[in-house]
């Protein structure tokens, strides 16, 4: 499975799965991403970390350990 962490810079993709403990799912769930959401990858680091994405209308920088969790269609 694709994860967030692929993703090139102006693409758009969907939400299919979150992995992890509960803590880190919850965290992620809290921030608004959610099986279904459509997350837009807005920036890169120069190195890939963090990772800057819209979502439900926010912007969202996220780890890219983070991403690695987030599966997408």
């Amino acid at each position: 499975m694709k994860t967030l962490d692929t993703v090139k810079t102006g693409e758009t993709v969907s939400v299919s799965k979150l992995e992890g403990d509960s803590a880190i799912k919850r965290r992620l769930m809290d921030m608004g991403i959610t099986k279904g959401t459509s997350i837009f990858v807005r920036k890169l680091a120069p190195l890939g970390d963090p990772v800057e994405v819209t979502v439900r209308g926010y912007e969202l920088s996220l780890r890219r350990a983070e991403a690695k969790l987030i599966q997408i269609a």
